[in-house]
């Protein structure tokens, strides 16, 4: 039996389709959400980054253009609550795709990392 995987990614994201295949080929039965239509809310940002392991700054999108709208120095003097509120107001600073199952929160995908935790 397959355990139900939420799993938070955008269409037009090369990583987030890799993912998707990967989950599937593996036998994991995903639960799509759309990352930019629906991001996390705080609640969920609350529960998910400490189970994910990392601080709240490697949940941000570097690479994405809504990083630059707010640019480095922004970003570096806000504070982790105003990280949080910004990455729940903004589903394409969030780095993705983001694996939710049970207590397992992956951020980004790295075979190898969701081959161990799956």
């Amino acid at each position: 039996m397959t355990t139900r995987t939420l799993l938070l990614s955008y269409a037009g994201c090369g990583t987030c389709k890799k993912a998707l295949r990967w989950l599937g080929e593996n036998g994991h039965q995903t639960t799509p959400r759309a990352i930019v239509e629906q991001p996390p809310t705080p609640e969920e940002l609350a529960r998910w980054i400490p189970l994910s392991g990392k601080p709240v700054r490697k949940w941000l999108n570097t690479s994405g253009q809504s990083y630059r709208a707010l640019g480095k120095a922004k970003v570096d003097a806000a504070t982790d609550a105003q990280l949080v509120s910004w990455l729940a107001a903004d589903g394409k600073l969030v780095k993705r795709p983001v694996l939710v199952r049970g207590d397992t929160v992956l951020v980004g995908f790295n075979e190898a990392e969701w081959a161990a935790a799956l």
